[in-house]
């Protein structure tokens, strides 16, 4: 499985190029016995057809990575053991992960269990692609239950927050700046950024807090004497759960002047109930729950309950000199494997 990893390490992989990585975990699976399924870069594997009358519990993670991060000492795709750190682009989000929940997928289909098993490695998560996990869904038939590996510190995020990405624009009349002309955009723009600022939605979520609202981007202006009659800011909004994206940007657009366009509503918030089958069986190993306020695959899957946990530190996502640590991995396949031995899925996956 290690050595699996380092080969994946070494293969560039990133969002919309995993072509290559894809193949390595192909070969590897189908010469380790296992009967394999591939659309576009997506990879994965069950334990019966998708006819099977028991709920079926998903196994996913995620095969692309970002561009490496400036700062890099180490060469990114030169796998580097060090002690018990194996160093490389991809090893902590989302190598880790990928293997661990595989060995796991080796354990639990080596005895019956009372669910449809399937494992997937799948492409474009850090882009939210159309081309990742959700294009496999319908190939994969109804799912109850899904384990996003994701590293975690193997604690269990039981919600995470979704993304919205806005484009403002505000509106005014241009004017020459050296008279009392025009309506400045940019002043506009400032208002409602101030709102952005300071607004706080009323629900809050146990685990996620309040909505969260950062403007990123802004852009206005064409030369010093002219008063811009546009200005175009974006905003970063992290929903808690207690909103649909569509109420968000509805509660929005009653309180700003700009115009404001969400770059897509499908990277909605999840949750699942903490006295969910699976929560309870990590509230008894000893698992703290949390909420996580990055996002995931979790964020297209909202048709069944997902739980997010895997081996590593998601300080380490994205940063130059990344690393996994084998003990780790390790610990995340005998923790899996606890996890959801024998477990009982129904009748939550109902």
């Amino acid at each position: 499985m290690i050595e699996l990893l380092k080969k994946m390490i070494s293969i560039p992989s990133f969002s919309r190029e995993e072509t290559a990585v894809a193949d390595v975990l192909q070969r590897w699976m189908e010469g380790n016995g296992l009967s394999v399924h591939r659309k576009g870069n997506n990879v994965w594997t069950s334990s019966s057809d998708a006819d099977d009358s028991r709920p079926t519990l998903l196994l996913n993670a995620h095969i692309d990575t970002v561009r490496p991060a400036a700062g890099y000492r180490r060469d990114p795709f030169t796998p580097q053991l060090e002690g018990d750190r194996l160093y490389g682009l991809g090893s902590n989000d989302d190598g880790g992960s990928v293997i661990a929940l595989l060995a796991a997928y080796m354990q639990l289909t080596s005895r019956p269990q009372p669910y449809r098993l399937v494992y997937s490695a799948t492409a474009e998560e850090e882009v939210c692609g159309a081309g990742g996990v959700e294009s496999i869904l319908d190939d994969i038939g109804h799912i109850h239950l899904g384990i996003i590996g994701e590293p975690t510190g193997m604690q269990m995020a039981v919600a995470e927050r979704g993304l919205l990405v806005l484009d403002c624009t505000a509106h005014g009349i241009s004017g020459h700046a050296a008279r009392n002309e025009g309506v400045n955009a940019l002043y506009i723009a400032l208002d409602d950024t101030e709102w952005f600022r300071t607004y706080q939605f009323e629900r809050v979520s146990e685990f996620l807090g309040t909505v969260k609202m950062s403007v990123t981007m802004m852009e206005c202006g064409t030369q010093h004497n002219v008063v811009p009659d546009t200005c175009r800011f974006v905003v970063d909004v992290r929903p808690n759960g207690m909103y649909t994206n569509q109420q968000i940007v509805d509660v929005i657009r009653q309180h700003v002047t700009s115009d404001v366009t969400p770059r897509s509503l499908r990277h909605n918030s999840s949750s699942i109930p903490l006295t969910h089958p699976v929560v309870q069986r990590g509230l008894q190993l000893g698992l703290t729950p949390f909420g996580s306020p990055t996002t995931s695959n979790q964020t297209v899957l909202p048709q069944f309950p997902t739980l997010k946990i895997g081996p590593g530190d998601s300080a380490r996502s994205h940063t130059a000199d990344e690393f996994i640590c084998l003990s780790e991995i390790s610990q995340a396949t005998e923790l899996y494997v606890s996890l959801l031995d024998n477990l009982q899925i129904l009748p939550f996956g109902n």
